[in-house]
């Protein structure tokens, strides 16, 4: 096929990123409610033009795919209506925000894939872990903790989101990728939560099958690496793995010893996402990060908020 169209929905920051990534792979259209944004943005891709509103873009013949980058508290409203129009859609993640809006998008998938922008799944690091875990390099796993605790500050729509739902997920996702589907939630506590307000810090205990793991995730913790050069560990019957959270190095020791910097060409794997979101449209094959996934990944949090006694994210579109 020719290069596929698309139409970037919402002409933020996360749009431009994307853009720079796809550029020469793709003919770009913009949608936003700022029509200013969306000329803005046009201009600065050399794009094919924009749509003065959602409907006349899922209805263009130009159109092949659509990324959705807005807000989520847009993101359930906008996939089912791109699902409905037989388009691929990219939708970042979160990809909603409840179970109501899960199950709104679970109606509406049906033969074009969709795709969520969960980039921890195409990690470099993440390859490499697995690798050396189904290779039985450590033996049996009985226990793995991850840790990434900094400061961020939030603004916009972001400040309304706890940090394992906006930011945590990424390593529920890596988690889920390197040991399966979560099994139980052990506990969730959520450290320093003012009354009323998100949450800022998370600390679940999680089980996978009879493999023990637990996340610690913050944005409140003062880092003066800003989050970089913390360690997290695979602890196996025959030996152990440490890696730096962000994934930029990786030490196994016990039976083997192995060090490797895994991949710091694409180390957050965006270029990899973005190379299965083009084979998606051309093939139509299913993606890596699925809507399967992202809704168990998003079940563990929701089921974490619970626990912990959190109220869930509510529709606010």
């Amino acid at each position: 096929m020719d290069l596929p169209g698309i139409c970037f929905v919402g002409c933020g920051q996360i749009c431009a990123a994307h853009v720079k990534r796809l550029r020469g792979r793709g003919r770009f259209w913009f949608y936003s409610r700022s029509a200013e944004s969306a000329e803005r943005m046009n201009r600065q891709a050399e794009g094919k033009g924009v749509f003065e509103d959602l409907d006349a873009a899922l209805n263009s013949d130009h159109i092949d795919a659509v990324v959705i980058t807005s807000p989520p508290e847009a993101h359930a409203r906008q996939t089912i209506q791109a699902l409905k129009a037989g388009k691929t859609v990219f939708v970042e993640k979160p990809m909603c925000l409840n179970r109501e809006e899960i199950a709104s998008i679970a109606s509406a998938v049906g033969d074009k894939p969709l795709m969520v922008g969960e980039n921890y799944y195409y990690k470099p690091s993440l390859t490499l872990l697995k690798s050396w875990v189904d290779g039985g390099e450590v033996g049996k796993v009985e226990r793995v903790k991850v840790r990434k605790c900094t400061t961020q500050v939030t603004v916009d729509w972001r400040s309304v989101h706890g940090a394992l739902f906006e930011g945590g997920i990424h390593f529920v996702a890596l988690l889920s990728g390197l040991l399966g589907h979560v099994t139980a939630i052990d506990s969730a506590t959520f450290p320093g939560r003012a009354e009323g307000g998100p949450e800022r810090h998370a600390f679940l205990k999680l089980a996978y099958g009879d493999v023990r793991a637990e996340l610690e995730y913050s944005w409140d913790t003062p880092s003066a690496t800003r989050g970089t050069f913390q360690h997290s560990s695979i602890e196996g019957e025959r030996g152990r793995i440490v890696f730096e959270s962000n994934g930029i190095y990786a030490r196994m020791s016990g039976a083997h010893f192995r060090f490797s910097f895994p991949g710091l060409s694409d180390l957050m794997g965006y270029r990899a996402m973005l190379d299965d979101l083009v084979e998606c449209i051309r093939s139509g094959r299913p993606p890596v990060s699925s809507f399967e996934r992202a809704r168990a990944d998003l079940e563990t949090v929701f089921q974490a908020y619970e626990i912990g006694g959190l109220a869930l994210p509510v529709s606010g579109d």
